[in-house]
């Protein structure tokens, strides 16, 4: 598959505006990540769900959209399902590795046998020598999160790089505290410019909202798009050119986004 990525532009910048919300007769595709952005960071990813107040937000959203809102996340869709409770919209896992339609389409990257093997057996091996990191296993991927020793993220993170240079197809992908091990040639712009040349995406303004350094690829890809990109959180640099404070914030304006109703209709 073959996906046209723009070059990353993370220029630092003054504070970024609020994102605006659709104007009258606008038609938006609403791609959102998940972790510090529509929830608040936690040590154990395994810990959080989902209120009730916003997955009744998201579902009003799925259908003022016509069906064009995506989560797109680092975790597994299994994660994404325990998390929001089997969302019946299209939901990105594994930085677009796996991919689910709304109608229950699946499109999974091949990784080889031998390949996750000997991931796995590396990542075995780097959290031996770093105590306070937690593993988290992905399946076809691994995760390394050193949230309750963030001085350790720089060793960890070039240790890791070390690892990859002898594991075949893979590549680290460092994020918020986090460094992980997954297969190479996609990422969350790359999905998000997949779904952009199908319905129900196509045709609209891409708005992408994310936090982290994992974001960043999706931002470009809207951006080139004549599309919005917010970040949530004040880290730079970045190319996004919107921001929100944190996941309350962006629950608010997508409130708002909900309320204004001429996203809907051309």
């Amino acid at each position: 598959m073959s996906i046209h990525q723009p070059a990353l532009d993370l220029s630092p910048g003054a504070t970024l505006p609020s994102p605006p919300l659709p104007a009258a007769g606008e038609r938006w595709a609403l791609f959102l990540d998940v972790d510090g952005t529509l929830l608040e960071l936690a040590d154990d990813p395994r810990s959080v769900t989902a209120s009730p107040p916003l997955i009744a937000l998201l579902q009003g959203l799925h259908a003022a959209l016509d069906g064009a809102l995506a989560l797109v996340s680092g975790r597994t869709l299994a994660e994404l399902d325990r998390v929001f409770g089997n969302p019946g919209w299209t939901v990105v896992g594994l930085h677009g590795l796996d991919l689910r339609h709304a109608d229950g389409m699946r499109r999974r990257l091949p990784v080889a046998t031998d390949d996750q093997e000997r991931m796995r057996a590396a990542v075995q091996v780097l959290a031996g020598r770093f105590p306070d990191v937690r593993r988290e296993a992905k399946g076809v991927a691994a995760a390394l999160h050193c949230r309750q020793a963030p001085g350790q993220f720089p060793r960890l993170l070039a240790a890791a790089q070390g690892v990859v240079r002898d594991l075949p197809g893979y590549e680290v992908q460092p994020g918020n505290l986090v460094v992980e091990l997954k297969p190479s040639g996609m990422d969350k712009g790359r999905a998000v410019a997949e779904l952009l040349h199908q319905v129900p995406f196509a045709g609209r303004r891409p708005v992408y909202v994310g936090d982290d350094l994992t974001d960043e690829h999706a931002f470009a890809v809207v951006n080139d798009a004549a599309g919005l990109s917010v970040r949530v959180g004040w880290r730079e640099p970045s190319a996004a050119r919107c921001m929100l404070a944190g996941p309350q914030a962006v629950h608010d304006w997508l409130r708002g986004v909900l309320a204004v109703g001429g996203c809907r209709h051309a």
